[in-house]
């Protein structure tokens, strides 16, 4: 038993010895190996493989920090909806006696659009308007003979309410005639109509819908933990299938109080200037909230990243080797923001760093010297530049996207408010929104 604990215990301190050797090593400085001549010793020959010189630099692929224009943004999807939209319905029964309207054409607020049969409340009426008139002469006859002492004010307080119920017989009549009469609420173009003339309708019965398109809504959710940064006014990016390569410029209108509590998200309502009719609701859109910009975003590629440990490092290079070669260095960095390829820099490297990309897992330590590879060249070959130097960031780089021609991911890229008189129907409402708000106690 005694020998196994001895046996024991000299294998834990030659590990740790092991472990403690092997990191020393990993914490000095590469150093380059010593001359042929130097091994050999005087007068001696060279040891073997010392002929051949040095040992090679690895070679890695490199790129620099660039300072890029980048969108604070968030992706959603959701749905397309009219500003205002209702389906026709009679409130009484009766038969269509005319259709005012053709399927999918502008009307205006206040147009008859639909005549239900009205011919027996047109009698009441008029039954109702010749009872209100004896009513209103024998009140009137009845004040004058009270005033010469004829007649007691009891008849004449009577007759003045005998008048009040035929004016109001009179009310109930042509409000009954006047439900026959079916008019636009609102302005809007008309759906396809599921009735005919001659067809007799049922209360509640569907006629045609109404949709207010020159403003299109668009419904979708965010995740609560973007609460802070959401805020009426703000822009955001609408896309849709049916309408591929279009942008169109939307306008954050209203925000949910209420936190979903099946999915942790807020609801938010865009609205879109729609004068051109391009939309139309029930659209599946894609959504790209954007919360700010930002011009000085220090941006690398995503592969430079190596995690370890829950930190990200990135393997910097700077000058000091041999001729066409670098020294690594691991520094550890604070990510920000994510796009498709790139990720932001908030700590750790300046711009215009030269950063490793590929090849980090042949750097074995701290201080140890590396070639660059040129790309399309022999691997091992260094660039041609005397010290080694990628070619500068491309300033046009914008949204956080690799640099490339076409327009950014913002809300400039949208599709422009068509050119038509009157107001922008978005600002409006958005107005109309905030006046409301402002009136609440």
């Amino acid at each position: 038993m005694a020998s196994k604990a001895i046996y024991t215990a000299v294998a834990v301190v030659g590990i740790a010895a092991a472990s403690g050797a092997a990191w020393w090593y990993q914490k000095q400085p590469s150093r380059p190996a010593p001359d042929a001549a130097l091994g050999a010793g005087p007068g001696g020959a060279a040891p073997a493989g010392a002929a051949s010189g040095p040992a090679r630099a690895p070679s890695v692929e490199v790129a620099r920090v660039e300072v890029m224009r980048l969108a604070d943004e968030a992706q959603a999807v959701g749905s397309l909806r009219s500003r205002q939209s209702v389906v026709l319905r009679p409130e009484v029964s009766g038969r269509v006696t005319r259709l005012n309207f053709r399927d999918g054409e502008k009307v205006r607020r206040g147009q008859l659009l639909v005549q239900l049969d009205d011919q027996l409340p047109m009698a009441q009426v008029q039954q109702a308007e010749a009872e209100r008139s004896i009513a209103r002469a024998n009140h009137k006859r009845n004040q004058e003979l009270a005033g010469q002492g004829f007649i007691s004010q009891r008849s004449v307080d009577e007759s003045s309410a005998n008048l009040q119920v035929a004016d109001a017989k009179l009310a109930l009549a042509q409000a009954t005639a006047a439900r026959l009469k079916i008019v636009a609420p609102f302005d809007g173009i008309t759906g396809i109509r599921s009735i005919n003339v001659g067809d007799y309708l049922k209360d509640g019965a569907d006629i045609v819908n109404i949709e207010d398109l020159e403003a299109i809504f668009v419904d979708f959710r965010l995740p609560e933990r973007l609460q802070t940064k959401i805020r009426r006014g703000q822009q955001a990016v609408v896309e849709t299938d049916a309408l591929p390569g279009r942008r169109f410029g939307a306008t954050v209108l209203a925000i949910d109080p209420l936190v979903d509590a099946n999915g942790r998200s807020i609801g938010i309502r865009g609205c879109i200037d729609n004068r051109q009719l391009q939309l139309r609701p029930g659209m599946f859109a894609r959504i790209t909230a954007v919360f700010g910009e930002r011009d000085n975003a220090r941006m690398i590629p995503e592969e430079a990243i190596v995690p370890q440990g829950g930190r990200q490092f990135v393997i910097r290079l700077t000058d000091g080797g041999e001729a066409g070669t670098k020294l690594a260095q691991r520094v550890e960095v604070k990510v920000g923001l994510r796009r498709p390829g790139r990720v932001e820099i908030t700590d750790g490297l300046q711009p215009g760093d030269l950063i490793v990309t590929a090849g980090q897992q042949r750097v074995q330590k701290d201080g140890m010297a590396v070639r660059i590879m040129e790309l399309g060249q022999p691997a091992g070959r260094p660039v041609r530049s005397g010290d080694g130097a990628m070619p500068p960031p491309n300033p046009a780089a914008v949204s956080g996207a690799a640099p490339a021609a076409g327009p950014a991911r913002g809300i400039s890229a949208a599709t422009p408010a068509p050119a038509l008189g009157g107001a922008n129907p978005c600002a409006v409402s958005l107005a109309d929104n905030r006046a409301a708000q402002s009136r609440k106690p």
